[in-house]
């Protein structure tokens, strides 16, 4: 079975984040959030994928290679300016011209059975079939109101107050039949939702939807990344220690993931589920709660808190600071006394003076020094670099 993964798209409303790292990149349990979708898609029997790169696709590539370690091949095909999410997928058609294929955005965090969706499309007569999911507030996605036999009648994309005429959600999941190709003009820009789905409809032609079951983000804000990671987290089978971990007087409770080469100090305390990549270092009396992850050749210094935070790769962590649902892009340093409030973001290379405090919700941008004893309320920006922050 085929499989196309779109991973086109900036990452916008993830920076700062993605100034280093494509969106489908971003480390979820220290690895490409695109990686544990690509293995989900190898177990489920997708073993022929296409992915169509925008932003930064070049790393994707190198992350992922042809996909011989996933049970997988992997064919790249690149976009020189945006088209859309129709467009992007128009533009490897040579690759998806011969049978149904599934279209799944690289942003992706799931554990669907798309194996279940694409039986299900096979047995029915619908050019696409759209997966869609019962959720509380869908104002964010497209909205489908289906009838008892699956057929979708009316489709609008991210719907105001008073046009939420049904809460199933479109998970930007389709399964397609090769003939849609001929509904997507060429060298232009076009998308399923706003695009293509109204076209189909306007001319009568059948739109199924199938009801999917299990757990579904699209890592497009870090409130999704965050909820991501707790998924994956959850998902730990149990407790993993690769290579040399050493462990003085400390108290320690899985589950866990330890990378090779960790050390956690006396009298500190690991409570999982938390995943520490490899030569990070933890120091005495620091406590780090369950929902964390720590990256590779991290330091935490003595009696520091992180609960339930993501740190990147080589991230310092001061003295006695506390780091509370937090996210901290590599190579940052927070130095002593310092806390970070729920809801931070802070981007790559930042450092953050003694004694500061980075209030809730609040982003700093990459390579921003923060002075001691500082107070940050607001949104902090770098201006050599872009500063949109809303979009895709």
């Amino acid at each position: 079975m085929k499989a196309c993964i779109m991973c086109g798209g900036a990452g916008t409303r993830l920076r700062p984040l993605t100034f280093k790292h494509p969106k489908p990149s971003i480390p979820i349990l220290n690895e490409p959030s695109v990686r544990h979708l690509i293995e989900h898609l190898s177990r489920e029997g997708f073993n022929e994928i296409v992915m169509t790169l925008g932003y930064m696709g070049e790393r994707i590539e190198e992350q992922l290679g042809d996909g011989h370690i996933f049970g997988v091949h992997i064919d790249y095909v690149y976009e020189k300016e945006k088209m859309g999410t129709a467009g992007g997928v128009k533009n490897a058609e040579e690759y998806l011209k011969n049978e149904p294929f599934i279209v799944l955005g690289g942003d992706h965090v799931l554990n669907l059975d798309l194996r279940e969706m694409y039986r299900f499309h096979e047995a029915n007569d619908a050019p696409i079939t759209i997966g869609l999911l019962s959720i509380d507030d869908p104002r964010e996605f497209g909205i489908a109101d289906m009838d008892i036999n699956n057929r979708i009648h009316r489709f609008l994309e991210k719907p105001k107050a008073g046009q939420i005429f049904s809460n199933l959600a479109s998970t930007g999941i389709y399964v397609c039949d090769p003939s849609i190709f001929d509904w997507i003009p060429e060298n232009t820009r076009y998308d399923f939702a706003k695009d293509l789905f109204p076209a189909l409809l306007a001319a009568d032609e059948k739109i199924n939807g199938v009801l999917v079951r299990g757990k579904w983000t699209d890592v497009g804000s870090s409130a999704a990344y965050r909820q991501a990671q707790r998924w994956m987290l959850d998902a730990l089978p149990g407790t993993s220690i690769e290579g040399h971990f050493a462990a003085k007087n400390a108290r320690i409770r899985g589950p866990l993931k330890i990378g090779n080469n960790v050390s956690v100090g006396s009298n500190s305390s690991l409570v999982g589920p938390i995943v520490i990549g490899e030569n990070s270092v933890i120091g005495d009396n620091v406590l780090v709660g369950p929902y964390s992850v720590i990256g590779s050749n991290c330091v935490i210094e003595d009696n520091a808190k992180l609960l339930s935070s993501y740190l990147f790769d080589h991230v310092r962590i001061g003295e006695n600071s506390n780091i509370s649902g937090a996210i901290v892009a590599d190579d940052t340093i927070i130095g002593e006394n310092c806390s970070l409030e729920n809801g931070t973001v802070i981007g790559h290379k930042v450092i953050i003076g003694n004694n500061s405090t980075i209030h809730s919700g609040v982003k700093i941008w990459p390579e921003v020094m923060i002075n001691k004893n500082s107070s940050i309320k607001e949104i902090t920006l770098n201006p050599d670099y872009d500063t949109t922050y809303d979009g895709s």
